[in-house]
């Protein structure tokens, strides 16, 4: 080998160790960025995670362990700073809340459905985004207007449990996924355009967003835009499953629009419409001018589909899981009914003034929270410029990710965290555990600080109310032979890898 060739082939070695060097630190140097596991050339640790082939969940914990509460991953191109400690994510999200209240840019499948992050769940932190959240709490989940609605839950609470009678007697069990979706979905589809539909539209349409939920998660281009060419196919699907969304919401917004620009003349739409003028939030949608934005029909639909999809999936999932505790144990289960029996007698039907008389239930519900925390992330957030936490430098291009699970699993906040134990918030450890993490932050199934969900009142509403009539109504017992399996897999939500099924019968 000649020494042009030596002297070539070394400094080869020589550039690729230093561009090794460059890519595979995610921490400190003069970014100051949190210590992270080192990356590949290019890619980071994005393979190194794909190749592990188990959730991202797993991964997060293991590096928790070893870089502690806030450390850095190189995903691609995505920087992400991901946050587990209950100090570190209560000064990010509560005392410097405004600072980290911004989302970071949405992949091209997310923003066909977003319309471009026109939604109150991935619009960036501003006058759009205020305006949006403004009128969704002044319109949907102010007390006045919760309470107006309050004959929606009561209908469609009563035509669930004549299904779940029909159901225990044609197959001999119930699948609770499965009714308390179609439930929710119908209540909120009621809420948003004032209507009721048949079961079949409620059905397909809590099918298409469930759809739009899951093909939005993270893939591969998200984090090497360079792959996007090869991902056209799944580009192409996310169009024709917007363009399906689209032909079946747009008929529902249409039908309410001539609802209202008739003056309530019930003739004037298809769909029955069962709520007053300005009692559903489509209404509102109708004349809002929000800044820099015009509602067209995709904006007003995208808005609607996010609190649907959204509210279903999130109070479906919690009363599963709170089922599973009651079906496997039913000391906790009777000791529930005994005090649902003790406000309201054995005959009584329980009202949502009662809910808040039932100690007990509130104990379980939040318990399931606690168990079972409907994400092990909150949605990702972003600082409006760059600041620091925890010593440590956080750029404003970077995906910072709340890991709020690591909160429930926390043995210096919680004893005995793997048991569900409600009694904890009666006289434990969870007696003065504020959801929304303004004093302090245990858990946070909601998120905290100025990106919590704005619904989270009314969801817990729906879950106390379904789950304390159901339990007052019927004995919910294992199916012989067929235990429920706890295992958990990961959809939009951490739901139960085999729906629980359960034998009820009818309280005597």
């Amino acid at each position: 080998m000649e020494v042009m060739d030596i002297l070539s082939l070394g400094l080869a070695i020589l550039f690729l160790l230093v561009w090794w060097k460059y890519w595979s630190i995610t921490g400190g140097g003069k970014k100051n960025l949190p210590p992270g596991p080192p990356g590949w050339p290019l890619v980071g640790n994005l393979f190194q995670v794909i190749l592990q082939r188990r959730p991202f969940i797993y991964v997060v914990r293991d590096l928790r362990k070893k870089y502690g509460p806030i450390f850095t991953m190189q995903m691609g191109q995505r920087t992400l700073v991901i946050i587990t400690s209950s100090e570190l994510i209560h000064e990010a999200l509560v005392q410097n809340g405004p600072l980290f209240a911004s989302r970071p840019p949405d992949s091209p499948i997310r923003l066909i459905f977003s319309v471009g992050k026109c939604a109150i769940n991935s619009a960036e932190y501003g006058p759009l985004w205020r305006a949006l959240r403004r009128n969704f709490v002044t319109e949907l989940i102010n007390p006045t207007r919760i309470k107006q609605c309050s004959w929606i839950r009561k209908w469609a609470m009563e035509y669930h449990m004549k299904r779940l009678e029909n159901e225990v007697s044609e197959n001999g069990f119930v699948e609770v996924m499965a009714n308390c979706r179609l439930t929710i979905c119908s209540i909120l589809i009621c809420l948003c355009f004032g209507a009721k539909i048949s079961e079949e539209r409620i059905k397909k349409i809590e099918s298409i967003l469930k759809d739009v939920m899951l093909i939005t998660a993270p893939q591969l281009p998200d984090f090497l835009p360079v792959l996007t060419p090869l991902f056209r196919s799944q580009v192409k699907q996310a169009k024709k499953l917007r363009q399906t969304q689209l032909e079946y919401l747009i008929p529902l917004v249409r039908d309410r629009k001539a609802f209202v620009d008739s003056n309530g003349d019930p003739k004037s739409s298809e769909s029955e419409m069962v709520s007053p003028i300005g009692a559903a939030y489509v209404d509102s949608l109708f004349s809002l001018e929000p800044p820099g934005r015009k509602l067209g029909e995709a904006e007003i639909i995208t808005l609607v589909s996010e609190t649907i999809g959204a509210g279903t999936d999130t109070s479906a999932t919690a009363l599963e899981w709170a089922l599973l505790h009651l079906v496997m144990n039913q000391e906790i289960q009777e000791k529930l009914y005994k005090e649902i029996v003790d406000c309201v007698g054995k005959n009584g039907s329980i009202s949502e003034s009662d809910v808040e008389k039932l100690p007990y239930l509130g104990a379980i519900v939040k318990e399931t929270f606690r168990r079972h925390p409907p994400s092990h992330f909150i949605l990702s957030h972003s600082v409006t410029n760059d600041t620091q936490l925890g010593g440590y430098n956080i750029p404003s291009d970077a995906y910072v990710e709340f890991y709020t699970a690591w909160l429930t699993e926390d043995p210096s906040l919680w004893k005995d965290p793997g048991e569900f134990r409600p009694e904890r918030f009666l006289t434990g450890d969870g007696v003065d555990v504020d959801l929304t993490g303004m004093r302090g932050v245990k858990m946070l199934p909601f998120g905290a600080g100025r990106r919590i969900c704005p619904a989270w009142s009314l969801g817990t509403l729906h879950i106390n109310l379904m789950l304390a009539k159901m339990v007052h109504k019927f004995k919910w017992i294992p199916i012989p032979d067929n235990p429920p399996d706890p295992t958990e897999t990961f959809a939009f939500t951490v739901v139960m890898k085999n729906p629980l099924k359960a034998i009820i019968l009818p309280r005597i």
